[in-house]
């Protein structure tokens, strides 16, 4: 493949940005606002062929037998540190990095066109979309890499724009306090991150995926997955220890660590909810399908790595993904802002995603728990976009986020409903909606790894039936306020809004029926999908239940939703306020960190040290004003100085004979 077309795909969005920057205050909002949407209409369409391209064109650059190989379109040194130490700058094309691009440059695209009418008048428009142009440059970049310095760098690049999206608002104070939350929780994980690249590279002696993971195929740019490739890298830390841990698992963990932070996984979680103070659109595009989702591309990237260690990282990964998937479903069950719901969601979805590829392993049903996630990844993606945008039109439609403001939408906004709705059907996993095939392949690799593992999950998935059906009764059938205070009566968005829903809703239909395992595996080999009825079935039942138990206490106004609540004495309140995290995170850092080790160590260097530098400088002035008499310009005074000297020396001198 030529090399044109992947630049351009990374050309684009990054010219937008610089023009949308620097000339957009010169344009109307309605023109910046159409170039930005056909800049990456373009960058769509560009997408969409070089993945077409590398799926079905039958290329030996790009499939060997049925094995899927990963292709290097171009890769250009950067920063040579020694021979075998090189950043390079590329575009790596396989199963994932494909998949990627359809999902970003789809999802980017749908907010681009949404936001002509959502932000329509807004302060800041042409500002707006020079931001998503930027973010969507950063995105594609990421998803490209050939090398993990080179993810890296647009790791940070994903960050600040995600930084400059969610403070888009900078005149609230919430908006700016939760885009430095984002910044600065992030940061932290990006910290290990870094550190577990240079663990890993320091050892290997390499930044690139290929030389990690692959071994060449037939064509001088073409690999594939090579089990051997990777235990090599593995045998480069010849049994290095840090304090009784594996240093090759202790880096792989590090390097979860960024995910962690990008993928809102416990701890690192708080940031997400409040970055919903963005506008709606941002938080399709951010945190709906691309940017958190990060932390699980990174994962699959360096999965054949993953599976050598023993399972060590693995399993972390499994346990924190699976606590998070529990905690983020039971808080999502009581929020009343539409938008925080789907956060609390987010982060449930992504860490289904994170089990699906802590559980898996080469042995059971080669890697399943692999294409699982990548495939949850794709239709979440989807439906998770269209509930986020559904969201919006009704915000746009009620000027509320709390959805006690809402009730018998139904009536007034019939292609939200029903769009909603199949996002919702989706998200429970009902078949034949898209979610229910890829939720099924992940339950069904957890109960292979493990039973529990699998019972979880299942848990995890009623609860999100559920949450989304008492969000969907809350917002659509509950009895309807009054609507007489508006200037109108709330009505389906324009046709710039409508439209991504009914595209994204129409995805979320017919996404399940693709053969995910033919396309997306971590080996490159085909893995045929058959439906195991023993999950299946019971899976789409404890749906059914969730969702008849939201239909009997959210369809109508009735007292059983404050009745179970009063039952639950203060676990309703604790999942209300998150369990408190964020008053644990301002405790720690408020009370242990600023007043009792910052404050003292501010004492110490402010009185101490401060304090001594000051003392020896009054000193050196003291002593300076004392003999500043000795250079008066008064002759006479020097001679009588200069006899008292030497008669004081003479006298020492006499002293020191006579002793």
């Amino acid at each position: 493949m030529a090399p044109t077309i992947p630049l351009l795909i990374l050309a684009i969005p990054l010219t937008m940005f610089l023009v949308l920057g620097l000339l957009g205050p010169k344009m109307s909002h309605k023109f910046a606002g159409w170039l930005g949407v056909c800049g990456m209409g373009t960058t769509l369409v560009l997408a969409y062929y070089t993945a077409f391209t590398y799926f079905f064109s039958g290329s030996t650059d790009f499939i060997a037998g049925a094995d899927r190989l990963q292709y290097i379109v171009f890769n250009q040194d950067w920063l040579q540190f020694y021979d075998k130490l090189v950043i390079r700058l590329g575009f790596l094309l396989d199963p994932i990095s494909a998949l990627m691009l359809v999902v970003i440059t789809t999802i980017s695209f749908c907010v681009h066109l949404y936001s002509l009418g959502y932000m329509e008048g807004e302060k800041g428009f042409q500002r707006y979309y020079a931001f998503l142009q930027l973010f969507s440059f950063s995105m594609l970049g990421l998803v490209v890499a050939t090398n993990i310095f080179q993810m890296y760098i647009f790791w940070e690049l994903v960050g600040a724009s995600s930084y400059l999206l969610i403070g888009f608002y900078y005149t609230r104070h919430s908006a700016v306090a939760a885009s430095k939350k984002a910044f600065i929780v992030t940061r932290f994980a990006d910290l290990g991150f870094l550190i577990g690249i240079l663990i890993l590279s320091y050892y290997t002696g390499t930044f690139n995926f290929t030389d990690l993971t692959s071994a060449p195929a037939a064509g001088g740019l073409a690999y594939q997955i090579n089990e051997v490739t990777a235990f090599g890298a593995f045998s480069s830390f010849e049994g290095a220890t840090f304090m009784g841990c594996s240093l090759f698992s202790l880096a792989l963990i590090l390097i979860f660590m960024g995910g962690m932070g990008k993928s809102a996984m416990m701890p690192l979680h708080i940031w997400l909810p409040d970055a919903m103070e963005g506008p709606t659109p941002v938080s399709a595009l951010i945190h709906a399908a691309t940017m958190v989702v990060a932390g699980v591309y990174l994962v699959a990237r360096l999965f054949p790595l993953y599976i050598l260690d023993d399972c060590t990282a693995l399993t972390f990964i499994t346990v924190v993904g699976a606590i998070t998937a529990f905690y983020a479903a039971v808080v999502a069950c009581t929020q009343v802002d539409i938008k925080r719901v789907l956060a609390f969601s987010t982060i449930s979805q992504i860490a289904f995603m994170m089990v699906a590829l802590g559980v898996a392993r080469p042995d059971i049903h080669d890697g399943m728990g692999y294409m699982a996630g990548m495939f949850h990844m794709f239709t979440h993606a989807m439906f998770k976009a269209l509930l986020f945008l559904g969201a919006g039109a009704l915000i746009h439609a009620v000027h509320s986020n709390d959805y006690t403001a809402m009730g018998g939408l139904h009536k007034y906004m019939p292609i939200t409903h029903i769009t909603f709705l199949i996002g919702c059907l989706a998200i429970a996993g009902i078949p034949p909606f898209s979610g229910f095939f890829s939720k099924d392949e992940i339950l069904t690799a957890a109960y292979q790894n493990h039973f529990f593992w699998g019972a979880w999950m299942s848990m995890v998935a009623a609860l999100t039936a559920f949450y989304m059906f008492r969000l969907y009764y809350r917002i659509f059938w509950w009895n309807e306020p009054d609507y007489s205070s508006h200037h109108h009566h709330p009505h389906d968005a324009p046709w710039v809004m409508t439209l991504p829903l009914v595209f994204l809703a129409l995805v979320s239909c017919v996404a399940g029926f693709i053969p995910f395992g033919e396309f997306v595996t971590w080996n490159g080999e085909p893995y045929h999908i058959h439906l195991d009825m023993g999950v299946a079935i019971p899976s789409v039942v404890i749906a059914v239940c969730a969702i008849a138990l939201a239909t009997v206490m959210y369809k109508k106004e009735n007292p059983l939703p404050d009745k179970v609540a009063a039952a639950t004495g203060g676990l309703w309140t604790a999942a209300y306020h998150r369990f408190y995290w964020d008053e644990i995170y301002m405790f720690v850092t408020h009370k242990i960190i600023f007043n009792l080790i910052c404050r003292p160590i501010a004492w110490f260097d402010r009185h101490i040290i401060d304090g001594s530098m000051d003392g020896m400088a009054w000193v050196a002035q003291r002593l300076s004003i004392s003999i500043r008499p000795l250079q008066s310009g008064n002759v006479q005074y020097y001679v009588w100085v200069y006899l008292a000297g030497v008669l004081l020396l003479g006298a020492a001198a006499a002293v020191c004979i006579l002793l």
